[in-house]
């Protein structure tokens, strides 16, 4: 004991338990908190100075949002609470009348093109750009329009262009 005198060291009377009463021990160092209490302090903090420079930017008009402005970090009390937010649109009423518009109607149910059988998940995709069920998902089974000579010709001279050498000058 004496040499803890003589050092001016002292050892802690105990554990420090952490302030947000979570269980978990605390350090001085974290503001008698856990790691996680106080990494989450931290952090919203941030957000609450993120959002008031925001809010301050939108009222002074200051649009730029380069990000370049330095980050200060202050010690603000932050109380968790549900905050309601509400999104206000700075458009004019006739083009947010014009958005419905642009939606695609619902579908209904996807049906074979021939028989109008329901097909779900499981309808077939032809080339002719059509939706068959298992009975007509070959080309021959619903008379489709599509040349599939054609493309196999064009595909195959795509595949393997003409090589022919250059003529050489007798000598």
């Amino acid at each position: 004991m004496e040499s803890h005198d003589e050092t001016g060291c002292q050892a802690p009377e105990g554990p420090i338990l952490c302030i947000n009463n979570c269980g978990f021990f605390g350090s001085a160092a974290t503001m008698n908190m856990c790691s996680k209490c106080h990494k989450d302090i931290i952090l919203k903090q941030q957000q609450a100075q993120l959002a008031a420079s925001s809010i301050e930017s939108i009222v002074n008009g200051n649009s730029s949002g380069n990000g370049k402005e330095p980050v200060v970090a202050v010690a603000v009390d932050v109380q968790s609470a549900p905050v309601e937010v509400k999104i206000i649109s700075t458009e004019p009423s006739s083009a947010a009348s014009s958005k419905p518009s642009e939606m695609k109607p619902k579908e209904g149910p996807s049906r074979c093109t021939s028989c109008r059988k329901r097909v779900g998940l499981t309808g077939f995709g032809c080339r002719c750009g059509n939706l068959f069920c298992a009975i007509h998902r070959y080309s021959d089974k619903h008379d489709c329009p599509f040349d599939y000579r054609n493309a196999a010709r064009d595909a195959i001279a795509k595949a393997n262009p003409v090589v022919k050498a250059e003529k050489l000058d007798k000598i």
